[in-house]
């Protein structure tokens, strides 16, 4: 490159530079204003201010899609420059906040696994994030204040309910206060030849999701469990002959080849997280309520409480039974349904549900996380 357009990259990098510093004064001088204007220490997270000052119930995709609305991305632009022009809004945004409000957050680690993914996508790349070894340390990290907000795997389209995570919410009080959906797609990363391959790693999960592919493809590979996709990848750059089952983002990090691409075998694989957080968010106009409920072991009383639902015209997108921990053959239900907790018929069906149950958790209510 010439000395010539060496320069004036240089001098558009600092311009942009200046710029996101001017940026980052004109969001704490909002945020400085909210605070006065609420009368409070904290800034108001429901405020509709230009840069958005965000409490941790806020994912960076409602910030990002404001602002990408008021500078009118053009529709005529192909899908790879609108998506590229979202990212560097997306990072931008998210430092700006930080700025004015840092968020730690704790998610299942480690980094470059999913739930490291969906907290990226969910916080942006501002937030403070510390991955932790289990779904139990994320609640108990949050549940201590070490940090303001956790992510933890809730559901797979292909597998149910996660386990742990439900188990926590049996166990301890916690708050959904948000949640994401990620689109999963495996990939077969190695630094060995694809014909050289004797043995796969990844977390059973991600296992199973592939077990179609891996049975065609490698019949003859001996699969391996590991503790996360992303100790997999890094086994796989370690150990000849050795392949993971893996994000592209992990393949990155430890300079892996992609042996196969997009190997799971439902291609509408998703994962949805919950965002745990001390928060209660108002209204959006297009939320989802969840709750844990206990009811009498007796014929007829779950269909009971699902008519209260539908007498309500409340629509449930997601049930769930789990064992009680304390008693035989008896279970708890995990229920989502659309609306929110204030709804006047969201409402009545929770005070309905009330009178029947022997024990009731409101998890949360919190806006519907985009497809």
């Amino acid at each position: 490159m010439s000395n010539a357009n060496q320069e004036k990259i240089d001098t558009i990098d600092r311009e942009i530079l200046a710029l996101v510093d001017q940026r980052i004064a004109l969001v704490k001088q909002e945020a400085r204003s909210v605070k006065q204007s609420a009368g409070s220490s904290q800034p108001s997270p429901t405020q509709p201010i230009t840069g958005r000052v965000a409490s941790s119930s806020h994912h960076i995709d409602e910030v990002v899609a404001a602002i990408a609305e008021r500078t009118e991305i053009a529709e005529d632009a192909s899908a790879t420059a609108a998506e590229t022009q979202r990212q560097i809004l997306r990072h931008i945004a998210s430092v700006c906040l930080a700025a004015v409000d840092p968020i730690r957050v704790a998610f299942l680690g480690p980094e470059y696994s999913y739930s490291h993914l969906a907290s990226l996508k969910y916080f942006g790349l501002g937030a403070e994030f510390t991955p932790v070894g289990s779904i139990p340390a994320v609640f108990e990290a949050v549940a201590r204040g070490d940090v303001a907000t956790g992510l933890v795997p809730i559901e797979n389209s292909t597998d149910g309910g996660v386990v742990d995570t439900l188990g926590m919410f049996v166990r301890c009080q916690m708050q959904i206060c948000g949640e994401v959906v990620l689109p999963i797609h495996h990939n077969l990363l190695s630094s060995s030849p694809r014909e050289s391959i004797t043995e796969i790693h990844s977390k059973p999960q991600a296992l199973s999701q592939c077990r179609g592919y891996l049975a065609t493809h490698f019949p003859g590979a001996r699969l391996v469990e590991t503790t996360s996709t992303t100790a997999a990848a890094q086994l796989a750059a370690e150990k000849s002959g050795v392949a993971a089952v893996a994000s592209l983002e992990a393949g990155r990090q430890y300079d892996l080849d992609v042996l196969a691409a997009n190997i799971e075998d439902n291609p509408h694989n998703v994962t949805r997280f919950a965002v745990l957080g001390k928060d209660r968010p108002e209204s959006s106009g297009d939320d989802k309520t969840s709750l844990l409920f206990k009811i009498n072991h007796q014929p007829g009383t779950l269909a009971d409480v699902m008519m209260i639902f539908k007498n309500n015209q409340l629509n449930m997108t997601w049930i769930e039974s789990f064992p009680c921990p304390d008693t035989r053959n008896e279970y708890l239900f995990f229920v989502e349904l659309s609306g929110h907790r204030d709804d006047p018929t969201v409402a009545d069906a929770i005070e309905m549900l009330s009178r029947q149950a022997k024990r009731l958790d409101i998890l949360g209510s919190y806006p519907k996380a985009a497809p």
